[in-house]
């Protein structure tokens, strides 16, 4: 071959997203399939954002807004933070890689927790950056113990909270404790993708600690608790320093039109958020009580997914749900081998995953 490719991308891993249902359908000639294993909104999307879709059906030929000002103003007003404080990508997909590329040198290093979303190193490895991972503490990120790994190379440290795919949070008193140990040179992103999903009232809402802390960033998105997974936006705010770096990596028109606009209407429907918030409880509770009823254990979660260990194959278990028209998300694409992270649907969706469970088990 007369080119070449950089080494970093030679050392990268090809990302494994879940099973799509038409996928599944075509390959085992299945009529019902259900998807429980990339923690889509089972309820679909906010009303008011699929009204808003359809009223610009005839403005497609326009470019999007680069700017995001009425996104942007929306978030501003939602969360008492100045506009220029927030930047907006096409999903926190793209705002890590963009993270990375700011502020990441070769060989410089990168800290993460060992079980935890897998685009931080991928992000971190693209810019010849050094990931480190620190083992988990009781299913959960072990803080101390990654502040504690701290060097002189450190640049950037991912605060996944809750975390996927264990769903679980580290504490307010926890953090606040470390968060003066951390130096000002490091950049802090608390990534709170799923903060939609919280019922623990010691999370600390990184909002809470931004204007104090220049150095961190925060991380959310609308493809979750909103519904808008296929439209990509995600957002963060920083102080205007940080954000005037980003910008000049992030693409003036990665959040299209209809992004923009479902994303503005979405946060005006605080029914459908709390409709949202109300079913992932109560089907987290169903679950709960069924895997206690069968002995399995599992871990307590924060999201809108629940991590269950079913004391065998992971691959096994996933390809007999998957034969049934269930998809999950097998563990040992995620570290924890022998688990599966299940997605929290409707409670029709979990009592059908429960019976094909059983009949797989």
């Amino acid at each position: 071959m007369g080119y070449s490719v950089r080494e970093e991308i030679l050392g990268l891993r090809l990302y494994k997203a879940g099973k799509p249902i038409s996928e599944v359908k075509r390959e085992l000639g299945l009529d019902e399939v259900i998807k429980l294993a990339s923690n889509e909104n089972p309820l679909g999307t906010s009303p008011k954002a699929k009204k808003a879709i359809k009223s610009i059906i005839d403005e497609s030929q326009m470019y999007p807004d680069a700017s995001n000002y009425e996104l942007k103003n929306k978030l501003a007003k939602k969360y008492g933070v100045k506009h220029e404080q927030i930047f907006c990508g096409e999903g926190s997909d793209a705002l890590i890689r963009c993270i990375c590329e700011v502020f990441l040198k070769p060989g410089e290093e990168s800290i993460m927790a060992e079980v935890t979303f897998p685009r931080y190193e991928s992000a971190t490895k693209l810019m010849g950056g050094k990931c480190i991972k620190i083992p988990m503490k009781d299913n959960g990120l072990d803080i101390e113990a990654m502040v504690s790994a701290i060097t002189e190379r450190t640049r950037i440290m991912w605060f996944c909270n809750p975390n996927n795919p264990t769903g679980t949070i580290f504490k307010k008193y926890e953090f606040e404790s470390l968060l003066k140990k951390i130096p000002q040179d490091v950049i802090i992103v608390m990534d709170e993708a799923y903060i939609e999903y919280v019922t623990d009232k010691d999370f600390p809402d990184s909002l809470n600690y931004i204007n104090n802390y220049p150095n961190m960033i925060s991380l959310r998105t609308f493809s979750k608790a909103y519904g808008l997974a296929s439209l990509r936006v995600g957002y963060g705010i920083a102080n205007e320093e940080i954000v005037t770096y980003l910008n000049k990596v992030i693409g003036p028109f990665d959040v299209n039109l209809y992004a923009q606009v479902a994303s503005v209407a979405a946060l005006d429907d605080e029914e459908f958020i709390k409709k949202v918030y109300d079913t992932n409880n109560e089907g987290k509770e169903y679950l709960y009580e069924q895997f206690k009823e069968m002995n399995l254990p599992y871990i307590d979660t924060n999201s809108n997914f629940i991590m269950v260990n079913t004391k065998a194959s992971s691959e096994v278990i996933f390809d007999k749900l998957l034969r049934q028209g269930m998809i999950v998300r097998p563990g040992h694409l995620l570290g924890m081998s022998g688990w599966l992270r299940v997605t929290i649907g409707t409670m029709q969706q979990n009592k059908k995953f429960i019976e094909c469970l059983k009949n797989s088990l």
